[in-house]
């Protein structure tokens, strides 16, 4: 079995001990020599070329990807040449498109915040007037880690990506209602070619410079039903995933409101920063079950090996050397944490590594994982 990546950061990089573990040949395009991704790299070109892309995907037994931003005309030459992709350009298009992502959840009925498409002056108006005079824009293409995203209470506040848009110099616009979120959650399941789905427990994202810094798992309790939120959470997940007809990994990204309410934030259809705990603190990780899932494997199961597991990111990464530099101390100081590195030079709020401790107790597992990760913070 042959599986192709198009993209050859962390993620691709982190498919490949499960790919070495299952027996599958693992292939990446990487966009440059020297990524994450770079042990199993086997060509290098820009996956926005059809010529490119098609060149690599010869020969395996399926493409899928380190990141979503593969031109729609680029998926689509693809699996006109005859070659499986996953997950489809049908369903990746609503991970690419907020735009589209929020009509298709409306479509569906999936609870999400209020929103609309901006094409003039007089469209995000009318929004502010209607929603208190404050909301956030976004670009319907491109944004991601808190970029593309800026709250606004005027038209001024706008002016340059409005122009943008109507100009086709930028990108398409829409505007959301400015949610009252007492905290971010994500929910993250996996769903193979014949429509077998597994579920991972609903996690807690805290969010550092509008980048995730921590993951919990599952989510702490907070106010309200928490058996109640993490099956409504499941269950729009897996709403989602069969009206999308994704296939592989999808993370459903939500705010949980102060009156009690889970709404859809946005959605990534491949491996997701909110899983990487699964590595050590599942039964199957996130990383193996993408790959079941596109070689339409039966999938593995998704329980928690302990009750609790915490992932902290490394941002930055050491001010001199390499995290290499820092292992004899962090791992004598931190024996029961697992580190992860990305082999990312360091850059201010870059996320170079992460690390995960799992145990019985949340608050003694956080604190075991922030100490491991402030080794690398430095």
């Amino acid at each position: 079995m042959i599986v192709g990546v198009v993209g050859a950061g962390q993620l691709a990089r982190m498919m490949i001990p499960a790919a070495v573990q299952l027996g599958i040949e693992l292939r990446v395009l990487a966009e440059a020599d020297g990524m994450s991704a770079q042990l199993a790299q086997t060509a290098v070109g820009d996956y926005r070329d059809a010529a490119t892309v098609l060149e690599f995907a010869r020969g395996v037994d399926v493409l899928t990807f380190d990141h979503e931003h593969v031109p729609q005309d680029v998926l689509r030459a693809v699996v006109d040449a005859g070659i499986r992709v996953a997950p489809g350009p049908d369903a990746l298009l609503f991970a690419q498109d907020k735009r589209e992502m929020r009509r298709r959840m409306s479509e569906l009925g999936a609870p999400q915040p209020d929103w609309a498409p901006v094409d003039s002056d007089d469209d995000l108006q009318a929004f502010l007037d209607a929603h208190g005079g404050a909301a956030i824009l976004k670009t319907a293409k491109g944004g991601y880690d808190g970029k593309g995203v800026r709250r606004v209470t005027s038209v001024t506040d706008a002016r340059d990506w409005i122009d943008a848009a109507v100009s086709g110099e930028g990108p398409q616009l829409l505007v959301e209602e400015l949610v009252d979120f007492t905290r971010e959650l994500s929910q993250q399941l996996a769903r193979s070619i014949r429509g077998e789905i597994v579920s991972w427990p609903l996690v807690e994202t805290v969010q550092r410079d509008s980048v995730c810094a921590e993951v919990y798992a599952p989510a702490r309790a907070g106010a309200g039903d928490a058996r109640k939120r993490a099956a409504e959470a499941a269950e729009i997940a897996h709403l989602i995933a069969e009206g999308v007809g994704v296939t592989g990994v999808m993370a459903v990204e939500l705010f949980e409101t102060a009156d009690g309410r889970v709404l859809v934030n946005e959605l990534a259809m491949r491996p997701h920063n909110s899983g990487h705990w699964t590595i050590e603190g599942s039964t199957t990780s996130q990383f193996e079950q993408h790959l079941r899932a596109v070689l339409d494997l039966p999938l593995g199961t998704a329980d928690m090996v302990r009750p609790a597991a915490v992932m902290v990111n490394v941002l930055g990464g050491p001010s001199s050397g390499r995290m290499e530099d820092v292992y004899a101390n962090a791992l004598a100081a931190c024996p029961d944490v697992h580190f992860h590195s990305y082999a990312k030079t360091a850059r201010p709020g870059r996320k170079v590594g992460h690390v995960t401790a799992i145990g019985d107790d949340v608050q003694r597992v956080a604190d075991r994982a922030g100490v491991g990760a402030r080794f690398f913070e430095v």
